[in-house]
């Protein structure tokens, strides 16, 4: 799978390929909008799927991903927000341990009622450090989650919270400013802890024009999350797609 080569791409903090993935709340599609989300993503070349949401109120994950793989070879990987959402159409997960908190149901809890499951399904596990935050307004994911945000100018504690996330064994670090964020995560907190960690960075959160998203590559985000944004303004695909393959051909690497 394409998000296992992650693994490799900040070896001294040397920047590699970079990617993008399309965040899907599933209460926000329906399978017209969601074919046609899938054809656009086709053609822009979108490298992941993110399906999932800090609050799904309806049943139509499990038909959104089957709509997806049935139309679509883009990988899809489970963006969960608790042990309910796992579902094995898909190819993988982010196994999400919210770093940034102190409430130990999504440090831990959820993770063991999710185990058993997913030891015995065929997902893909990509154990990742979940960090929120403070953007300008209260999230979802924080007010459910019941956990304070990193301040918004205080990159030295995202930095050593990163840290700590990479020396208790976790893969990935996401770096969330949460669905309908005032602004994004900023390209300081970015770059302090790509600076403090060596495994791959992926940033989301009110990234919704081509100068933020070059912005949060630039400062060393090797995955950026673009979510309801494209909801109404679906050409910022197309936007997005060629600042990926831009950066990647001045980088000399291949999507």
């Amino acid at each position: 799978m394409p998000f296992n080569n992650l693994c490799h791409t900040q070896q001294q903090h040397e920047p590699g390929r970079k990617y993008f993935a399309v965040l899907l709340d599933p209460d926000n599609l329906n399978e017209a909008s969601c074919l046609h989300l899938l054809a656009l993503s086709d053609v822009n070349q979108v490298d992941f799927f993110f399906v999932g949401g800090s609050l799904i109120t309806t049943d139509n994950q499990a038909s959104i991903i089957r709509i997806i793989k049935e139309n679509s070879s883009i990988p899809v990987i489970l963006f969960p927000s608790n042990s309910l959402h796992i579902d094995k159409q898909a190819d993988g997960i982010l196994l999400l341990s919210l770093i940034s908190g102190r409430n130990p149901d999504f440090l831990i809890g959820q993770h063991i009622l999710s185990a058993p499951i997913l030891k015995a399904s065929q997902l893909q596990v990509y154990p990742t450090g979940y960090m929120l935050v403070d953007t300008g307004r209260q999230t979802t994911a924080s007010y459910m989650s019941g956990t304070t945000p990193i301040p918004y100018d205080k990159p030295p504690i995202a930095a050593c919270t990163a840290m700590a996330g990479e020396l208790l064994g976790l893969r990935y670090i996401y770096l969330d400013g949460g669905s309908g964020a005032m602004h994004p995560v900023s390209a300081a907190m970015i770059a302090a802890v790509r600076e403090a960690v060596d495994i791959p960075l992926i940033v989301g959160g009110g990234i919704n024009t081509a100068d933020k998203a070059t912005a949060a590559l630039e400062a060393g985000a090797d995955v950026i999350v673009i979510g309801n944004h494209i909801e109404k303004n679906p050409g910022f695909l197309a936007e997005v797609s060629h600042l990926i393959a831009s950066y990647n051909v001045a980088l000399n690497v291949h999507r």
